[in-house]
């Protein structure tokens, strides 16, 4: 819903700002007062293309800014366009696209009455509003379903078939990995095993020096550390006779001689195997570097290599079994194919029959809003239904044509030309179908044009009625569709200073029947065109319009205000 729109240094506008409210807003005043500066401007917030000369004159810089509630939330969109032609849009204070200020515009507002603007000219479209008119939603839902499934196994078999094109490559590759690491054949831990034997072989005359040295010490020399404990023992047990305080030491004597002995023992048959073994060292250096070559290429550790090693026979398992894969992704996508085809049949069965409902219907709404001679016509394409034209919402393709006076050509919506005729059309599409959201703002121009009396009361019921689900925005001329609203709204232009000046004033009470008077009788409002201004307030919006809605207008008084 558009909330609140500010413009300034747009054409004949210094300064303006509006407030609007849910409903049906109306927006009245004299031929060439700026109403079209207005939905101009709505324009701009939308993606219009935007030139110099739309820069108020000895300005630099138009700026339009509106404040929207969209689903929930606050969403400021600003433009800026300069002398030099120069624009710049922004969505809550960042800097945006022109694509991007378009998509976020087609979600807030359809703007009726110039064709750029209007989503119902897509002819992707037409199909959305014909299932909404028919009540097809269940029908649509199964197609989706349907849809997913199928794209989805789809999907899965380019897979498999990329991968299968690939596969000898592939396999070639990960034969290479396996026997790169199998012509080492690395155990766990191997390389760390290694790693200390080396140190042993590196240092074998040192561990043999080291050992002799240690056993002559502890064993074999005159002096050894054992024959020197003999001594030692023979004295305490000496000292115990005089004290028995020295008895517990003499209870670990053996404990004490049996460790040394071992220690002797595993020393001379330690060092009596060390063998340097130059052979040995060299072929552990060589398998050394057969291991750090892989855990460079695979690692870094080993525990990398042999990991690399169980997924490449992983994966060549798979790549063994991929073409009973594939036949049976092809059985499947054939199945799933047929209940696609099955539920998108019965769904464009029922379109087509409906189409013809919706034609009549429209035809019918058009009738009534002095368009009796309208044929409306819903073409689907025909042709062969490839795969290419399988989509979410089923196999047609569809379009609305339409001949707005008897004896023309029907053609694509999209190509008629009269604005008036255009807006009334849309109004009809939105009576009867419609896929906007709640809230979202429409802006109807020119739906007033050529038509009066009769007509006009049935134009400004339909937009009322759209007003209670949408926010809707008319400019209009005639008051039977002005008397509808449930804000009023006029564009007056003026002279100040030697420059010209638009304002709009939100009206209420005796302003709005003056007004409802004016555009009833003229320049020369007399008491009987206030009074039958009166009488058609009363009638569309009984007592609540103009003086009892006291509520509604002390809000309008304060909100609108409007300057040059």
């Amino acid at each position: 819903m558009l909330r609140y729109l500010n413009i300034r240094n747009l054409a004949v506008i210094e300064s303006l700002e509006v407030s609007f409210q849910p409903g049906l807003n109306v927006i009245t005043g004299e031929t060439g007062a700026g109403k079209s500066i207005v939905v101009g401007a709505v324009g701009l917030l939308l993606g219009d293309r935007a030139s110099s000369d739309i820069v108020r004159t000895g300005e630099e810089t138009a700026v339009v800014q509106a404040v929207f509630d969209h689903d929930g939330r606050e969403v400021i969109v600003r433009r800026e366009v300069t002398a030099q032609g120069r624009s710049r849009s922004f969505v809550d204070g960042q800097l945006v696209t022109a694509g991007s200020l378009k998509e976020l515009g087609s979600s807030l507002v359809d703007l009726h009455g110039q064709h750029e603007h209007q989503a119902l000219l897509n002819a992707d479209v037409h199909l959305d509003l014909l299932d909404q008119f028919a009540g097809l939603a269940g029908d649509r839902q199964a197609v989706e379903v349907a849809h997913a499934e199928w794209s989805s196994l789809r999907a899965d078999l380019v897979s498999a078939r990329t991968r299968e094109r690939d596969r000898d490559a592939r396999v070639e590759f990960l034969r290479f990995q396996q026997s790169e690491i199998d012509r080492v054949a690395p155990r766990a831990g191997e390389d760390e095993e290694l790693a200390g034997e080396r140190v042993l072989l590196a240092n074998a005359e040192r561990l043999r020096r080291l050992c002799g040295e240690a056993y002559g010490r502890l064993y074999d020399d005159d002096s050894s550390a054992l024959s020197a404990l003999a001594a030692v023992w023979k004295r305490v047990h000496e000292l115990r006779e005089l004290d028995p305080r020295f008895g517990p030491y003499l209870e670990g004597r053996e404990a004490v001689e049996a460790h040394l002995g071992e220690l002797a023992t595993f020393l001379r048959e330690y060092g009596a195997h060390i063998d340097a073994a130059p052979d040995r060292l060299q072929e552990l250096e060589d398998r050394l570097a057969s291991i750090e070559r892989l855990k460079r290429k695979y690692g870094p550790a080993l525990a990398d290599v042999l990991d690399r090693r169980s997924r490449c026979a992983g994966e060549l398992a798979a790549l063994d079994s991929s073409a009973e894969t594939i036949a049976a992704l092809e059985r499947r996508l054939a199945s799933s194919g047929e209940r696609y085809m099955k539920a998108a049949a019965v769904l464009s069965s029922k379109r087509r029959h409906r189409a013809r409902d919706f034609a009549k219907a429209l035809e019918g709404e058009l009738a009534s809003l002095a368009m009796g001679g309208t044929r409306f016509d819903v073409r689907f394409g025909d042709g062969e239904i490839g795969e290419d034209r399988w989509t979410s919402r089923g196999v047609d393709v569809a379009e609305f044509f339409v001949s707005p006076n008897p004896g023309e050509d029907i053609r694509p919506l999209a190509r008629v030309a009269s604005g008036g005729e255009l807006s009334r059309v849309m109004l009809a599409l939105k009576t009867l179908a419609t896929t906007d959201s709640p809230g979202k703002t429409l802006v109807f121009d020119e739906v007033d044009a050529g038509i009066g009396g009769r007509v006009a009361d049935v134009v400004g019921q339909r937009l009322q009625s759209l007003g209670r689900v949408f926010q809707v925005l008319c400019i209009t001329h005639l008051p039977q569709i002005a008397v509808c609203g449930q804000s009023h709204y006029r564009v007056a232009k003026g002279e100040r200073g030697g420059r010209t000046h638009t304002t709009v004033d939100a009206l209420w009470g005796p302003a709005r029947v003056d007004e409802l008077a004016r555009m009833i009788a003229g320049s020369v409002v007399t008491d009987g065109a206030r009074a039958t201004a009166k009488e058609m307030l009363a009638a569309r919006q009984g007592e609540s319009e103009p003086e009892a809605k006291g509520e509604s207008g002390a809000g309008a008084k304060g909100e609108r205000r409007k300057r040059r």
